[in-house]
């Protein structure tokens, strides 16, 4: 439906002073012409949800006007299963890439479920199959595993849980035996090594896979960096980022952990080694702060925009469709369904 310039200009100007300050890229702040030219698509796409009695999940690493224009529900990767499986809405839209959608999906498989980015991967999702952790539990055997939730149903459907960066250290502590398989984050593991031992009861943890394209590029020499350039700077990170960064750390934990962190510091300036939304959505609700990026962006999470959003809410191309195999859909959920259970 056509929109009046009144209701662009209101939408756009309710847009621009959320971003006004928030960066675009390290150079680029959001301006007034960025938000008039999403306002329409805002406006069409927020009709378009209640025509289809649709929801829209975004995850923190998409861009801002889809975090605060159209997002019924923002957060990171646990947060956003727990809403897609508490959601009545008939059609979830998965602003993020690939495994959480599916995810979406296995816990709704009565329910459309579409991703804007199509069929749009993760370094961390790609790096292992189902066969691979076959083959690893086979050379183990007794040994329960674990999933980073950053893998695909298949791999899920071949674990005894799956775990966030949020709860990994948790779930990981609870599981019997002094080993532990876990996957596909070869990073994630090695921190996990370091927390249980820490904590006094530690594992050996068996891995294979990859690791982030945004956090494995960090280096101790950025936090070392930023400490000398911002003296008195808090450092966060992210448990995908390597051990020895994260020992240089003042803070490491998952998105949520991160935002928590930031709300409750007392700090005034944050060294962020993160992607570049979760220091979009911190800029928005935190202007009273200031947060120092060295670098850090999601390919895969930025393939979706406003204008795939549209499309695939009216009408999503097969590849925006997400399914899953009955019987793998069933296995996969177990896992999820322990995670919920274990980090309760």
């Amino acid at each position: 439906m056509p929109y009046t310039q009144d209701q662009i200009f209101n939408e756009a100007h309710r847009l621009y002073g959320l971003l006004s300050h928030v960066s675009k890229t390290k150079a680029q702040k959001w301006t007034l012409a960025d938000c008039q030219a999403a306002a329409p698509y805002i406006l069409a796409i927020n009709d378009a949800k209640k025509a289809k009695n649709a929801v829209v999940l975004a995850h923190s690493y998409t861009t801002p006007d889809i975090v605060y224009g159209v997002a019924d529900f923002r957060g990171d990767s646990y947060q956003l299963a727990q809403k897609a499986r508490e959601t009545n809405a008939q059609m979830i839209v998965f602003a993020g890439v690939w495994f959480m959608a599916e995810t979406a999906k296995i816990l709704n498989p009565n329910k459309q479920v579409v991703i804007p980015a199509g069929q749009a991967g993760c370094t961390l999702a790609d790096s292992m199959t189902a066969v691979d952790v076959q083959k690893l539990r086979a050379q183990h055997p007794g040994v329960p595993a674990l999933c980073y939730i950053n893998s695909s149903a298949e791999v899920k459907a071949q674990c005894d849980a799956c775990v966030t960066s949020g709860n990994v250290f948790d779930i990981a502590q609870k599981m019997p035996g002094k080993q532990l398989i876990f996957v596909p984050d070869m990073l994630m593991a090695q921190n996990i090594a370091i927390e249980l031992k820490r904590r006094g009861t530690p594992k050996e943890i068996i891995s294979s896979g990859g690791s982030c394209c945004v956090h494995d590029k960090y280096r101790p020499e950025q936090v070392e960096k930023l400490r000398a350039d911002y003296p008195g700077i808090v450092v966060i990170a992210h448990p995908e980022c390597a051990p020895e960064v994260c020992a240089l750390c003042d803070y490491v934990g998952s998105t949520k952990g991160m935002a928590d962190y930031v709300s409750k510091s007392d700090a005034r300036q944050f060294g962020m080694l993160t992607e570049l939304g979760l220091v979009n959505r911190l800029e928005t609700e935190h202007p009273d702060k200031s947060f120092i990026w060295p670098f850090g962006v999601c390919s895969y999470m930025k393939k979706n925009s406003l204008i795939n959003t549209l499309q695939a809410l009216l009408a999503p191309r097969p590849d925006q469709i997400v399914t899953v195999d009955v019987q793998v859909a069933a296995a996969a959920q177990k896992s999820i369904h322990k995670m919920f259970e274990l980090a309760q």
